[in-house]
């Protein structure tokens, strides 16, 4: 086994990789890695201030910017309706309300690069 450090989006993994002989070769002995210094953990940037999630919260399911918003504080929805159109890897997607309510609050305004998780429209 090779002991390996990788970094993946700042963040720093230790991993074992097993070296596997070729069939019909002698196996490979393998030599000790040398420890690797545990970099210090970098630091973020402030997150922007984000809307609480409630229980009535529509949030985005992936990353992507916001092509449009189909409802306003206030607009009583049904079960399926239309609240915003996500675009993400080129694609329009419909974010639709889960369930019959009002919309209390809508957190994002056309254009709006969003993460995952970022709330969209609050319902009550």
């Amino acid at each position: 086994m090779k002991k390996f450090n990788i970094t993946v989006n700042g963040q720093s993994y230790e991993v074992e990789v097993e070296e596997l002989a070729a069939e019909g070769s002698a196996p490979v002995a393998a030599k000790p890695a040398p420890a690797a210094p545990k970099a210090a953990p970098k630091k973020k940037a402030p997150a922007k201030k984000a809307a609480p999630v409630s229980a009535g919260s529509v949030t985005a399911p992936m990353p992507g910017t916001i092509n449009d918003v189909k409802v306003s504080d206030g607009q009583s929805v049904s079960k399926g309706d239309v609240l915003v159109i996500l675009e993400a890897m080129k694609m329009e997607n419909e974010i639709k309300a889960p369930a019959d309510g009002t919309v209390e609050s809508v957190e994002v305004t056309k254009g709006a690069s969003v993460n995952t998780g970022d709330v969209l429209v609050n319902l009550k």
